[in-house]
């Protein structure tokens, strides 16, 4: 009896999770895959795992993994997570459920991706044309899904770190190379964010110039980051150019990845966080009748 019914729960959790995986319950998260079929033109690598924890590599199904915030705090804000790591992995602990969580405890819906790696091994990809096409996918399924998730289509933006914030930058300011031809209604929605945060952002995917009609951004990143300080600099100057809404945090010290703080040493990086609540205060983000 006791074999029948631990079967049962098996299946019944089989089910539940999909046999394709595009969709399974967690205890405090959703995973979906982008497309139900796999990513178009990859649809037979659906099927490959992933590897990894912390760190993940072998993306061939793109998924978003939904982080819904308590209900008595929610203000129908939400943000698209792109972890770092290179292009060749996902952080996807430090630089998304991290982040994720920080965001919930503000009362914004937080959406983490997990995109395709055009430098992991043997990859099939190209960095300016699969990452952004999963992250613009990963975009419109947000707006797709605001009402059941409870988010206001005026406010959802896009979170970048490190090679995510190329991604980011890449989608925000139309720097990408090739966009999908459309597979459903879903790509028939807006990609665009309403608001930007490129949190030590590589250099790929800057644009030329800032155009008027650019998202809000909040941009931080440590002076001794060789990498990632300059595009920090660079996106700055080019917003002020532009008269588009610009807040930028550049710490004395601090170099790359520090994440969401925890772990850092110094006391400005382990509050940075809350410059970053400051800002979506500052600026009605928390605001549930903001239009932005």
């Amino acid at each position: 009896m006791k074999t029948r019914l631990f079967k049962s729960l098996l299946l019944l959790i089989a089910i539940m999770a999909g046999v394709n995986g595009d969709a399974f319950a967690q205890a405090d998260s959703t995973v979906i895959s982008l497309w139900k079929n796999g990513a178009p033109g990859f649809e037979s690598r659906r099927t490959e795992p992933e590897k990894g924890d912390k760190y993940i590599s072998n993306i061939h199904n793109p998924t978003i993994t939904v982080y819904l915030p308590p209900k008595d705090k929610a203000n129908g804000a939400a943000v698209l997570v792109c972890p770092g790591g290179g292009h060749r992995m996902l952080v996807i602990n430090s630089e998304g459920r991290e982040a994720a969580q920080f965001l919930n405890s503000l009362g914004i819906v937080a959406v983490v991706l997990k995109y395709r790696l055009a430098r992991d091994t043997n990859s099939v990809y190209k960095l300016d044309v699969h990452a952004p096409q999963d992250a613009m996918r990963a975009m419109r399924l947000i707006r797709s899904n605001a009402q059941q998730w409870g988010v206001d289509t005026a406010r959802i933006g896009m979170m970048g770190f490190s090679a995510g914030g190329e991604v980011v930058d890449m989608v925000a300011f139309n720097t990408y190379k090739q966009p999908l031809k459309p597979v459903d209604v879903i790509d028939k929605l807006n990609y665009k964010p309403n608001f930007v945060i490129l949190v030590y952002p590589g250099p790929l995917g800057v644009p030329q110039k800032v155009e008027r009609d650019a998202p809000p951004a909040f941009l931080i990143a440590a002076n001794d980051d060789v990498c990632c300080s300059p595009p920090i600099v660079t996106l700055l100057q080019k917003y002020r150019e532009a008269g588009v809404p610009v807040e930028a945090h550049i710490f004395s010290k601090g170099d790359h990845a520090f994440n969401m703080g925890k772990r850092a040493k110094l006391q400005s990086l382990k509050a940075w966080p809350q410059r970053l609540a400051d800002w979506f205060a500052d600026n009605d983000y928390f605001n549930k009748q903001a239009s932005k």
